[in-house]
């Protein structure tokens, strides 16, 4: 009688040191935004981070959990592929007192969109009222190339504008691309480039 009491006492805490943990875990993954904190299976190249399973049965138990919890749908894999940067291509945090350059290669894609957000993924105000670009409204140079301005001020040619004082996150949505085949094998040289230009 003792052994299986025991037994359920043993039960019951790691019943709820596991419901606990994954409490905790997915109010935390909620606090960071974006709920990718706690999501494994990331792709890193350069200032970019992906999270190829999300949409797929492969997707952790915690990024499931994070998604059901904030009402959101993630790209399948066979859509396309999210990447989220918090940084520039020397690793220093975004501050939206300074000047950025998005410029460089995209893996090929049909379409692609690069908007700026807040770090808990909601739509910054703009007095521009643009909250993104997408691959066919672009400016290109004669390589195909382009260059993208991130500024909380106006700037010639393709801007984006961010919230002075505020945080943001900038986010690349590659919808149809080969990458989507074998997304583990993306590497910096194929993706843009994040230059800080200046701070005021």
């Amino acid at each position: 009688m003792l052994h299986a009491f025991k037994l359920i006492v043993v039960a019951l805490i790691g019943l709820g040191l596991g419901l606990g943990a994954t409490y905790h875990a997915v109010e935390r993954g909620q606090d960071r935004g974006l709920g990718v904190g706690l999501i494994f299976g990331a792709v890193k190249a350069g200032p970019w981070t992906g999270w190829p399973k999300t949409g797929t049965r492969e997707s952790d138990p915690y990024a499931r959990a994070l998604f059901a919890r904030n009402g959101e749908t993630p790209i399948g894999l066979t859509e396309g592929l999210s990447f989220l940067a918090r940084a520039d291509s020397h690793a220093r945090p975004f501050d939206s007192a300074c000047d950025y350059t998005v410029k460089g290669a995209i893996p090929a894609a049909r379409f692609w969109t690069l908007s700026a957000l807040s770090p808990q993924g909601r739509t910054l105000p703009a007095i521009s009222e643009r909250h993104g670009f997408t691959s066919s409204e672009i400016l290109r140079d004669f390589d195909g190339g382009f260059e993208i301005k991130v500024s909380a001020s106006a700037r010639p040619g393709d801007w984006l504008e961010v919230a002075q004082g505020q945080p943001f996150v900038l986010m690349l949505r590659l919808y149809d691309t080969a990458l989507s085949a074998n997304p583990y094998s993306v590497t910096a040289g194929v993706m843009p480039a994040i230059a800080r230009e200046g701070c005021r």
